[in-house]
């Protein structure tokens, strides 16, 4: 983990590095701690004062400077707190976490204890702020209400909590003294107590070893004899003369009174972590945890909230530690002090608890942001989460093997019941069930025991049993004789393992205290076993990705940001479907980024240890199952390893490797250190500030260091300057990320000042490069240069880089907010300036509107009045969408719309031109109010705008969304007015707006219909009724008014009985037109144009009569086929969510069906006899009609078998489409029999009817590329190449035709 990194001598072998002494200062008395934020409502014993640290030893060790600030801050995070004899004074215990800023952690151990106060100043001091209390209590409330005033003012402002009213389980001891309003103090019969920590600092977290050790050492001041010997030696001993257990040993030192054991993994096995993740389980239940472990997994915000200190590390180290092989790569504060809520500010993912106050409700706790924040609620053992977030592979099997190993265990997998009352159940029930069990009678207390919801800690008389029974001789024995009589002890025993029912002397006559480490590590050992497992089959052959570029370290770390590190797109198109929604977010993340570069680091350099036993694990898989198809299925495995996890820490705990040296009396001088019960001694400096001369083992590492030593300078030399080359390590690593650690000393202006301007670089650098991503992405260009192949974004990645942009705008408008106003701070900013410009509007009612003239112009969109670009209009589309419920989806959705739009960067930039309202928002140092910084913010938004988005319309697939529709007639050829009732219908990717009819004469309507997606195809037609009923559309444009996506479908065809080719109705295919204002600015770099369907000269030419215009040549409409059949595959050849529309690619310009047209229509004989024009169906009806009369005549009896077939399904194919009840035209009908032959693979197999047929020398030249035999066999050998793929026609197609 940590802590390993060497200094010289023997200092890093130290089991511990610092012993230290908080409390009060007697000199400088009592000092109110503003920075706690406590008000003085508050009684003057639940206030908080400052602490200081009194002593510590050593001075100072030199690879780990003391911080005395943060050690003072973390000891006694809400400061003194003081009681008097009415009160609970029971011992606490808690841990902490100080994470340098070079990432590295050491861990500190706290006992916190009540000692009697016998400064007489210090109590004169308490009466006075009592007397001035009550005086100015007596002046603003009548007396009645005295009583209650402690209570009531328990106030929200301060968060910094006060742990004292939750740790009176009865309110009798206050009842009894009411005289002195409500818990008071009068020096002259209360005795006055204040609180003191003890703590141990060492640089690997044995919680349980240093729980142990502090508790003796305390027992030893409070016990009615002195310790055996002066508690110097103790310290002394712990400090200088225990070293750190080898990887892979056990090791054995003494405390006070007993013994006490450790033990480290080696070096396969997982990190050590001694912090009981099943208590973590039980605080908060199996499923919940996982949700927080997938959210950590995503690095989202997470604050943890309870009253308990220890809680709150519990939770947070269970969570880190679960985490193996990642690490947690930003903020981690696990115990946040009262003086630091400044931080929950800070927008960027972080990991920090908060002691919550008794009385205070979570609704009352003013967040910063909560977009992206997974509260947890630990004593009321539940969880909000963030809205959307993708859920953990195969998690209900994962929640079931893990509940499984739970109840192994005997521990609940569902977490914390309802809040226990304190009387106990067992008794209450003898006349229901008079024989009830003793096993029965054990899981009440022991549930009890673990639905130990409310209180922070176990209550007063628990805690007292537990400390009696814990190393008690005369007790261990009573209670052992009592098993033998067969009486039960739950209650105790269940106290003592925690869970476990009954403890035998058996097992090497271990202790109970020891027989729980050892339950406890058991159990860690296998639930941590359980998620790396599930880590080693996810990520088995991630190697294989891993993009290895540069020649040596050095470069690598120059060029790191240009690097792509990891085959992204590969690696997912490899995983199983159900796996990708996780996936795909979480190999965006900064810990998935950081585990990628210590793996391509460890080519140069030592491997990472996580990074080494996961290495190790994957080989080992791979030895025992050769890459098994099974590690590819989405199939849950389960983990296999338990049984020897378990038994590894068993065996070392039950032989212990290493013993250290007894605690000795040291050369003190005599007569100090006197014991005096019920006090901490001040202890002697001089023996404690120095360690031993002559130890052996200080002596052996010494030598090892000097061996290191001398290999680092050797490598030095090889390599670059160390220093130099950390530097760069650090800038390597520190790359997208801000900010790894506040500080947690010096709260001065200027630093908060300096830290909020590192999260303003920090966020514009993140936008850089989520924008870059995001264009690349897009664009394939750069990715297709980086050596991706064709590197096309699938719609599953889109959807988890835009779900980041909108991470990060909520992270950018939630930076520096002066209130907290609803979970999204940017739709709450929206709103903001929605009701001002609402208030505008109606003020200016009278006169124009003029605040945004600026509108969206078209020129290809005639006759669409244009769509207004207003962000007000855009919020409102989103208010009006009732399948969005929260602000944080609202926002998330108008971010999308935004972006489809092209409006982002243009509405934000609008949003923030309101400056007196940006100005009332935000403080100063917001990133909103940072001039420079943000118009570099909106101009990386803006080039977002080269590329196009669907993010809106694919992703709301059910919303109703209004469509306009224009149909735009050739005036000058065609009536303008027509008697026939004309109807339309609009198709999309995601269905139809079924048959509309329009209005006569009204070329325009607007309709509401569900979400149709991308626009395909329109059917226009009319029922041919009156005198005029010949039409000459031009084009129909439909626009989606939510959108402003508008799409023309080019027609330039008559629509009437006898005029062109008779058709009545045509099914029109759809482009994107792009608004002109992008046409010069995006052009460069857009994606490719859509198909469009095909332009009305070659409509008009190829069925005129002179065929005036454009003839293409032979080769060229070879050509066309070639390349509208190699369209069509490469469309099969695409992941099936980028596919787009393939009915473009059979109908529309440039497809498959106007190649074909082309095809047939060369050298052919159009000409008007007696005015009337020839089409190329009247060439295939009438070779149908040949051929059904010659299959009468009984001509084509001796062709083969499968000839006759064939010609069969020609005619029925033929007959079927000209039955259609739809008047399609003559064209319509051919462009159909080349679909339906398509999609039924017949295609090739008709063309060489069509070419024996006899009619053809009648209505073709001799020159025509249909009588050319080796022309049609090569055209044969293309279609055939369609066969392997699954055409499917849209219904639009095949409407009405029965085969």
């Amino acid at each position: 983990m940590s802590g390993s990194s060497a200094g010289s001598g023997a200092a890093p072998c130290r089991f511990a590095h610092y012993f230290v002494i908080c409390g009060i200062d007697t000199e400088t008395g009592l000092e109110p701690d503003e920075l706690a934020g406590e008000n003085f409502e508050q009684s003057p014993l639940k206030r908080t004062f400052k602490s200081k640290v009194l002593a510590h030893y050593p001075e100072n060790v030199e690879w780990n400077p003391f911080d005395q600030d943060a050690v003072n801050m973390l000891c006694m995070p809400k400061g003194l707190s003081f009681r008097t004899q009415a009160d609970q004074r029971d011992p606490q215990f808690h841990s902490f976490i100080i994470t340098k800023e070079d990432g590295s952690r050491t861990y500190g151990f706290v006992h916190t204890f009540y000692e009697e106060v016998t400064s007489p100043q210090i109590c004169s001091a308490m009466q006075t702020l009592y007397q001035m209390h009550n005086a100015e209590h007596a002046s603003a409330n009548p007396p009645s209400s005295s009583s209650s005033s402690s209570s009531s003012s328990s106030s929200m402002d301060s968060l910094a909590s006060s742990l004292d009213e939750a740790d009176s389980p009865t309110a009798s001891s206050s009842s009894s003294s009411s005289s002195r309003g409500a818990g008071g103090y009068d020096s002259s019969r209360d005795t006055l107590y204040v609180s003191k920590a003890l703590c141990l600092i060492t640089p690997m977290p044995f919680m349980h070893a240093c729980r142990r050790f502090l508790s003796q050492l305390h027992r030893a001041v409070t016990a009615s004899s002195a310790p055996p010997l002066p508690l110097e030696s103790y310290v002394h001993n712990v400090l200088y003369e225990v070293p750190l257990p080898p990887p892979g040993r056990s090791l054995k030192f003494h405390g006070v009174y007993e013994p006490i054991v450790c033990q480290r993994p080696g070096p396969g096995e997982l990190p050590l972590a001694d912090f009981p993740l099943g208590e973590a389980f039980c605080l908060l239940g199996v499923e919940n945890l996982v949700q927080l472990f997938t959210c950590t997994l995503l690095e989202m915000q997470i604050l943890l909230y309870s009253q308990d200190y220890q809680r709150l590390m519990t939770v947070a180290e269970g969570i880190t530690t679960l985490l193996f092989p990642f690490q947690w790569q930003h903020v981690y504060v696990p115990i946040l002090p009262a003086s630091l809520l400044h931080f929950l500010d800070a927008p960027v993912p972080y990991l920090m608890g908060l002691q919550s106050k008794e009385g205070t409700d979570r609704s009352k706790l003013e967040l910063p942001q909560e977009a992206n924040l997974c509260f947890v609620d630990i004593d009321n053992h539940c969880i909000e989460l963030p809205e959307d977030f993708p859920q953990f592979p195969n998690k209900t099997e994962f929640i079931q093997e893990l509940s499984e190993v739970l109840l192994r265990f005997g521990l609940s997998p569902n977490g914390g019941a309802p809040p226990r009352t304190n009387t106990t159940t067992t008794p209450a029930r003898p006349g229901s069930n008079p024989s009830t069990p003793g096993r029965e009678r054990k899981a009440v207390a022991l549930r009890e025991l673990e639905d130990d919801g409310r209180n922070g800690n176990l209550a007063g008389e628990e805690l007292a049993v537990l400390e009696l029974l814990q190393g008690n001789a005369t007790l261990e024995r009573l209670q052992a004789l009592a098993k033998r009589t067969g009486v039960t002890v739950a209650r105790v025993d269940a106290l003592r393992a925690g869970v476990k029912g009954q403890v035998t002397e058996g097992h090497g006559g271990r202790t109970a205290a020891e027989e729980e480490e050892l339950r406890n590590a058991k159990l860690n050992v296998q639930l941590r076993e359980v998620f790396a497992s599930r880590f080693a089959t996810m990520f088995a052959d991630y190697e294989a990705f891993v993009i290895q570029s540069a020649p040596d370290l050095e470069s690598w770390l120059t060029n790191r940001e240009q690097m792509h590190n990891f085959d992204k797109a590969s690696f997912l198109s490899d995983q199983p479907e159900p796996y990708l929604p996780f996936l795909s977010h979480f190999i965006e993340t900064q810990m998935f980024a950081t585990f990628i570069d210590n793996k391509i680091m460890s080519q140069w350099e030592e491997k990472e240890p996580l990074l080494r036993v996961f290495d190790g694990r994957i080989d080992k898989a791979r030895l025992y199952n050769v890459r098994a198809p099974s590690l590819r299925s989405s199939n849950y495995q389960r983990c296999t390893i338990l049984k020897e996890s378990a038994q590894a820490i068993e065996q070392r705990l039950m032989k212990i490797d290493h013993t250290a040296i007894h605690p000795h009396l040291l050369d003190m001088k005599i007569g100090q250190g006197k014991y005096e019960q019920g006090f901490f001694p001040k202890l002697q400096a001089d023996v404690l500030n120095a360690g031993p001369t002559n130890n052996k083992w200080a002596h052996r590492t010494a030598t090892a260091q000097r061996r290191k030593d001398r290999h680092r300078q050797q490598t030095e030399h090889l390599n670059l300057d160390n220093d130099l080359k950390e530097k760069y390590m650090q800038e390597a690593r520190s790359l997208g990320k801000n900010l790894r650690q506040p500080k947690l000393s010096d709260l001065s202006p200027a630093v908060i000042a300096q830290t909020n301007w590192k999260f303003v670089e920090g966020l514009l650098k993140e936008c850089r490069m989520k924008t870059k991503r995001m264009l690349v992405e897009k664009m394939g260009r750069e990715a297709v240069e980086l050596g991706h192949g064709e590197a096309n974004i699938t719609g599953l990645e889109e959807n988890t880089l835009i779900a980041s942009l909108c991470d990060l705008l909520e992270r950018i408008w939630s930076h520096g907010l002066q209130v907290k106003q609803g979970k999204s701070a940017l739709w709450s900013h929206l709103q903001h300036y929605q009701a001002r410009e609402e208030k505008l509007e109606q003020q200016q009612a009278g006169s124009p509107v003029s605040h945004v003239p600026e509108r969206r112009k078209s020129e290809s969109a005639i006759g669409m009045p244009s769509l207004r670009v207003s962000v007000i209009q855009d919020m409102r589309h989103i208010q009006s969408m009732s399948e969005i419920k929260t602000e944080v989806g609202r926002a998330r959705a108008w971010i999308r719309l935004s972006l489809e739009k092209k409006l982002l960067s243009q509405h934000l930039k609008q949003l923030l031109s309101r400056q007196a309202l940006t100005k009332k928002l935000y403080k100063r140092y917001a990133f909103l109010r940072c001039e420079e910084e943000k118009e570099q913010f909106l101009f990386h938004l803006l080039s977002l705008n080269a590329v196009d988005y669907f993010c809106f319309t694919s992703v709301f697939t059910t919303i109703m969304i209004p469509y306009r529709a224009v149909i735009i007639p050739i005036k000058k050829l065609s009536n303008a007015m027509t008697t026939s009732n004309p109807w339309v219908c609009v198709s999309g990717e995601l269905g139809d707006s079924g048959v509309m009819q329009i209005p006569k004469n009204v070329l325009e309507m607007t309709f509401d219909c569900q979400n149709l997606g991308k626009l395909t195809t329109v059917q226009l037609g009319h029922d041919n009724a009156g005198l005029l009923a010949k039409w000459l559309v031009d084009c129909v444009m439909v626009r989606n008014e939510i959108t402003g996506h508008t799409y023309k479908f080019p027609c330039g065809r008559w629509l009437g009985k006898g005029v062109d080719d008779g058709s009545l109705e045509r099914v029109l295919i759809g482009e994107l037109v792009v608004p002109s204002g992008e046409e010069d600015s995006g052009r460069g770099c857009r994606t490719p144009p859509l198909q469009r369907s095909p332009s009305q000269t070659r409509r008009i030419s190829i069925t005129s009569l002179s065929g005036r215009g454009y003839k293409p040549t032979s080769a060229q409409i070879q050509e066309a086929i070639g390349e509208a059949v190699n369209n069509i595959i490469k469309h099969f050849h695409k992941p099936e969510k980028e596919r787009g529309s393939l009915t473009i690619l059979l109908c529309g310009e440039s497809g498959l069906v106007g190649a074909l047209e082309q095809f047939f229509h060369h050298g052919f004989k159009s000409a008007r006899l007696f005015q009337k024009t020839v089409f190329v169906w009247d060439f295939v009806e009438k070779a149908v009609a040949y051929m059904e009369s010659a299959d009468q005549m009984g001509d084509l009896q001796e062709t083969a078998e499968p000839l006759g077939m064939t010609c069969q399904s020609l005619c029925r194919y033929v007959n079927a489409i000209n039955s259609t009840p739809r008047n399609i035209g003559k064209d319509g009908k051919f462009q159909l029999l080349v679909c339906l032959g398509a999609r039924d693979r017949l295609l090739p197999q008709w063309l060489p009817l069509l070419v024996e047929c006899p009619v053809i020398l009648r209505m073709y030249e001799d020159a025509a590329l249909l009588r050319d035999r080796t022309t049609v066999n090569a055209l044969i050998s293309v279609l055939e190449t369609l066969h392997d793929f699954p055409i499917t026609l849209e219904t639009s197609l095949v409407k009405g035709i029965d085969l």
